[in-house]
């Protein structure tokens, strides 16, 4: 039935001479999109549209699916696209469309044309009439509402001929890599997959850091986190995964420092982790899954004591978030279901039972004094035996 689709896109359109540049890169992720779609597609531009025709055989809702997870996508149009002769012809081609597409034909609709070839003798609103009338003359059980439209029947008069009638909603946002590099801290509960995804519409390339404690800490929670990572990467691209083992670290903050100190003084210790490697791999920033007095560690002053042992950027895009809010959007991208698995990460299996909530940075860095002498080599140690995973390829 259809062989095309025009997707449309939102904020790039407004990016005056620079739009090019956001439009290759949509091209780019569309292409690499659909190449993991059964059948071959034609991927071209015209004018502020930009068409992906399919030349033969091709999995219709593989295409869609995967489509609906490319950023900067706002509309996605299944469409018929012939060759633009005259007004007979046109006649005939939106005939074929309704019959083929509406085997049911008591619907209303509304014919809304875009004639951007200027050159064809009638105006938008006379065609309008034209089409309009002889749809009611062809199917006399059709009728049209000028407000509330079943079928909204576009007709664009471009290079070809665009029908279209049907909207699938993309996902918004700009393309991936348009936006630099940052590096994600991944753990395995709900916010932070949520936190990649919100930074990764914004045309982010990111990568992501977990923390791994075991024994206290299963295989089944690292693949947890390798099974978040391959689910963001559905829409992210692929993401390069850095598994640090933090048991070493974690114990010997447990054992010299107080113990209301503890989640403070360890998420410090990750964002010097998660930092180092995003220096290495050319990151502009870090990003969390934070959201202000959501627990302990995230209240105002806790977040700025965490923030102070870095010197790049630390995004939190969820930070005024409501958890039902972030739980909805979890929902929404298909990361909740694994983020509740009953598998603990290292933040919850060394919580203290009383954290401080409004820590004294001087008091902090005393307590990280007592660390000298010993960190220094666990530092190292957890650096240089990080296993890398690149997930989604």
């Amino acid at each position: 039935m259809f062989r095309a689709f025009l997707i449309k896109y939102g904020e790039i359109g407004i990016k005056g001479k620079n739009r090019y540049l956001f439009e290759e890169a949509l091209v780019r992720q569309i292409k690499l999109a659909l190449g993991k779609v059964e059948g071959d597609f034609v991927i071209s531009t015209e004018r502020g549209r930009i068409y992906a025709e399919a030349k033969g055989r091709f999995d219709y809702d593989g295409a869609v699916e995967a489509l609906r997870r490319v950023f900067g996508i706002v509309a996605i149009c299944p469409m018929w696209q012939v060759d633009l002769t005259d007004m007979d012809q046109m006649k005939k081609d939106v005939l074929a469309y309704i019959d083929s597409v509406y085997p049911d034909k008591n619907k209303s609709f509304k014919v809304f044309t875009k004639r951007a070839d200027k050159n064809f003798p009638l105006n938008s609103q006379e065609i309008n009439i034209a089409l309009g009338d002889v749809i009611l003359d062809t199917y006399p059980e059709m009728h049209v509402d000028v407000h509330n439209p079943e079928i909204a029947l576009n007709v664009e008069l471009r290079n070809r001929l665009n029908i279209y009638s049907e909207s699938i909603p993309g996902p918004g946002g700009m393309p991936v890599g348009t936006a630099g590099k940052a590096m994600l801290l991944l753990s395995g509960g709900i916010d932070s997959p949520v936190a990649g995804f919100m930074v990764s519409k914004r045309g982010v390339t990111i990568e992501a850091v977990y923390f791994h404690a075991p024994p206290y800490t299963s295989e089944r929670a690292k693949q947890k986190v390798i099974d978040l990572a391959g689910i963001i990467s559905r829409y992210s691209g692929p993401i390069k995964l850095f598994v640090v083992n933090f048991t070493d670290i974690q114990l010997a903050i447990y054992d010299t420092c107080p113990h209301d100190e503890l989640t403070i003084i360890m998420r410090r210790y990750m964002m010097r982790i998660a930092e180092y490697f995003a220096k290495k791999d050319d990151c502009l920033g870090l990003i969390t899954g934070e959201s202000i007095g959501q627990v302990a560690s995230q209240t105002m002053k806790s977040l700025a004591a965490t923030d102070a042992v870095c010197t790049m950027p630390v995004y939190r895009p969820l930070i005024a978030f409501d958890k039902q809010d972030i739980i909805d959007v979890s929902e929404r991208i298909d990361t909740y279901e694994t983020s509740i698995l009953p598998y603990e990460d290292c933040c919850t299996i060394f919580v203290a039972k009383h954290p401080v909530t409004k820590p004294n940075i001087g008091a902090i860095r005393r307590s990280e004094h007592r660390l000298e002498g010993t960190i220094e080599e666990l530092m190292e140690t957890a650096l240089s035996t990080t296993e890398i995973i690149t997930v989604g390829e």
